[in-house]
């Protein structure tokens, strides 16, 4: 059972801290796996080219040790957090008894998404955190200035949301906060109530995604950068094998693919952030 305290995303680690640790090793291990396939395909490339095999099967071993561990850890992943959910929701219920029907229900929702982040979101960003110290690394030991490209680019990507933060945490709390009226408008039962409860809500996701859609335009235009300048580079100034500029190729859009998933992360904290202040009133 979850103590007294309040819900936060701090206090699910502390109480499940063994589970959820073990299934974050799992993702690291899967993510790990994952970051070597585009250099094994690199040497695989070059070996077939040279009518050497060996390099194909140790790419071979690496996807199979891939699918086992990705499998085990779905299947475990899914019994863990049902878990974790199944307790906020009774912490949750036993803490709302005064409170209205409408507003509980919409804070259960709320509770069920710290539950997510832990699952979907955090394992997410260490994926990308694995997956983008390999790319930085695996593109530094091909030249400096491949991974210099890359640093560049997380940076401006941070300095791009830091500047759609407070936005997203307005936005996420008055949609919150019309959700909590649903139910109570369900019950009125008036037609033109719960047409402007509706319309309100689609004004505030509209607004949300337009919001998105500029944030993720320009980190897009940035990254999308990076593996255009790297693919100038490597074809033009480096002198390398033609498996060698395919990794150097892949990484560069696997750095893009890991990078995207930070801003998705701190957009996902924003909205958190909203949830955890709304939930726990009294803290």
């Amino acid at each position: 059972m979850l103590k007294d305290g309040p819900i936060t995303i701090p206090a699910l680690l502390r109480r499940f801290w063994r589970r959820i640790g073990l299934t974050w090793l799992l993702t690291l291990f899967e993510t790990a796996l994952t970051a070597l396939i585009p250099l094994f395909i690199g040497f695989a490339i070059d070996g077939l080219l040279a009518q050497d095999t060996h390099a194909l099967f140790q790419l071979v071993i690496v996807m199979a040790a891939l699918i086992v561990v990705s499998v085990a850890r779905r299947a475990y992943d899914t019994r863990v957090f049902g878990t974790v959910r199944v307790e906020v929701g009774k912490a949750q219920a036993a803490r709302g008894r005064e409170q209205p029907i409408s507003m509980l229900n919409a804070r259960l929702g709320m509770g069920r998404e710290l539950v997510d982040f832990l699952e979907n979101d955090l394992p997410m960003v260490m994926a990308a955190l694995v997956q983008l110290v390999v790319s930085i690394i695996v593109l530094l030991a091909f030249d400096t200035m491949l991974a210099f490209a890359g640093a560049v680019a997380v940076v401006a990507m941070l300095l791009i949301y830091a500047l759609f933060h407070r936005r997203f945490y307005r936005l996420n709390g008055h949609l919150n906060q019309q959700n909590e009226r649903q139910i109570s408008i369900l019950e009125a039962r008036k037609p033109r109530r719960l047409l402007s409860h509706l319309s309100h809500l689609r004004r505030i996701e509209v607004r949300l995604s337009d919001t998105e859609s500029g944030l993720y335009g320009a980190i897009f235009i940035v990254l999308l950068g990076v593996v255009v300048f790297n693919l100038w580079y490597a074809t033009t100034t480096l002198h390398i094998t033609i498996g060698a500029i395919f990794s150097v190729v892949t990484y560069s859009w696997e750095f893009v693919d890991s990078a995207i998933a930070l801003p998705v992360s701190l957009q996902g904290w924003s909205r958190l952030s909203e949830i955890t202040k709304r939930i726990n009133p009294a803290t």
